[in-house]
């Protein structure tokens, strides 16, 4: 929203740009889940400041690679992005990388579970003990760059990954993580009009 960041700031049309910018604003979105008309007036004051703050936008980003040629290419200054694409980047050019937002990130945790119908039992929990033993998290960990809920995990992970998560999300980051509550019926349809309001405003 800085007029210093005036065609140099990208993001998706979608739920976490409304969810972070409202944790950035002081609301707790998650709280209004399961308040519709609440989160009605909050959607609201949000389509009224992304829409204010349009001046700063050079793009909407769709997909992963149009992301990375923005930043690449200096188009973009500042993008709402996956740690993943950030990392990608520092990668490549040690001035570009991830930083969680100071309101707290976004989250959730990627694991494994077991449908309730699943004939084979006890080789889905085979499979998730060898999945999640340290040593075998942070081989995934190590070529995907993905977190893993395996705690141990960090034990195993090359350096330039750990210094990463260590650079990125650190103790006092992970503190303030915003975890993503199941979203409740209808709010996908409200947030959807909102986002498409913002998208059609000049």
């Amino acid at each position: 929203l800085d007029p210093k960041y005036a065609g140099r700031v990208s993001y998706r049309l979608k739920r976490p740009t409304l969810i972070g910018m409202g944790f950035s604003l002081g609301h707790d979105p998650f709280a209004l889940y399961g308040k519709p008309e609440e989160y009605q007036k909050f959607l609201d004051e949000m389509e009224k400041v992304l829409i204010a703050g349009k001046p700063s936008v050079k793009t909407y980003w769709d997909n992963g690679d149009q992301l990375l040629q923005l930043l690449r290419s200096g188009e973009v200054w500042a993008a709402s992005a996956w740690e993943q694409a950030g990392w990608k980047l520092h990668g490549e050019n040690p001035d570009i990388d991830y930083l969680a937002p100071a309101s707290g990130a976004l989250a959730w945790v990627d694991t494994f579970a077991i449908p309730a119908r699943s004939e084979n039992l006890e080789g889905a929990y085979a499979y998730i003990d060898f999945m999640l033993r340290p040593e075998n998290a942070a081989f995934f960990t190590n070529r995907e760059t993905y977190g893993t809920a395996s705690k141990d995990a960090v034990n195993f992970l090359d350096p330039e990954i750990k210094a990463n998560f260590t650079r990125g999300l650190p103790p006092e980051v992970l503190a303030k993580i915003n975890w993503y509550p199941t979203v409740p019926a209808g709010i996908e349809e409200m947030e959807g009009r909102t986002l498409d309001k913002v998208k059609a405003a000049r």
